[in-house]
């Protein structure tokens, strides 16, 4: 046996496709630990793999009556999977259906390019509104959707179809009003509906024990592309939902700042 073979048996041979089944293995999995980290689901993930590792080991040692009971187990986990990470494997494809996960792709896949709907959206009324139900401390929760029209949770309201007003939306949420504890969904400029039921985050980790308004508007932005505006009733601090993250705004400006940023819209 020469040098050469000697090496090859010796050394692990890689090739650059080997390299890349690494790098997309490993950006699957993270993706998979940035969707699920905060959440319960997080540690049924580890619990799985803890039993997978569990099992290779048992079958190394040679222990056949608790290999194949793990075995057994192990077979059926991908069933199991899907029925118990649901809501996770939806809302991860969700996310690959969204235009921010196209843009943010598209320079190494550019076959994925295509041309996003105008929103449309006049937000000099919303921001108006914000902030004189801010210094009222009235509750309020809406959503502006972008390429996802959110149809199956403006179903879940009273349609109002109406133009975007500042006096409209302060009537909808003032406390004594039918609608006020629902979500409003801005759809193209217009007030699409109220009164709507939107998904909660299961996230576990959030700072200062939000409410369900602030629940609410994580969760829909979780599931959508949709950028979701909360009004707290206890303090009166307004704060905007994207991507699952919380950010809070001190007033007006910084409002109209942050609202430009996120969305492709007009201020007239």
């Amino acid at each position: 046996m020469d040098i050469a073979a000697i090496a090859t048996l010796l050394f692990i041979q890689l090739r650059a496709f080997d390299i890349i089944d690494i790098l997309l293995v490993a950006s699957l999995l993270y993706s998979l630990y940035y969707l699920l980290r905060g959440t319960a689901a997080m540690n049924i993930f580890l619990g799985i793999v803890s039993i997978f590792l569990l099992w290779r080991l048992v079958t190394l040692l040679r222990m056949e009556l608790l290999g194949e009971i793990l075995g057994a187990f192990v077979s059926v986990g991908f069933i199991a999977l899907i029925i118990i990470f649901q809501p996770e494997i939806r809302q991860f494809l969700l996310a690959l259906g969204t235009p921010r996960f196209i843009r943010k792709y598209n320079v190494i896949l550019p076959f994925l390019r295509f041309k996003e709907s105008e929103p449309g959206t006049e937000l000099e009324p919303l921001i108006n509104a914000c902030v004189s139900m801010s210094s009222k401390n009235i509750g309020a929760l809406m959503v502006v959707s972008r390429q996802n029209k959110l149809f199956e949770y403006v179903q879940t309201g009273v349609i109002v179809d109406a133009a975007l007003s500042q006096p409209l939306i302060e009537n909808i949420f003032f406390k004594n009003s039918p609608l006020h504890d629902g979500a409003m969904i801005i759809t193209d400029g217009r007030i699409r509906a109220a009164g709507c039921i939107l998904p909660v985050t299961k996230k576990l980790d959030l700072p200062g024990r939000p409410g369900l308004r602030h629940r609410a508007g994580l969760g829909i932005t979780e599931q959508s592309d949709a950028v979701a505006i909360i009004v707290s009733e206890e303090t009166g601090k307004i704060s905007i939902a994207h991507e699952g993250q919380l950010i809070h705004v001190n007033d007006g400006a910084q409002l109209r700042e942050e609202l430009l940023k996120l969305l492709d819209t007009t201020i007239n």
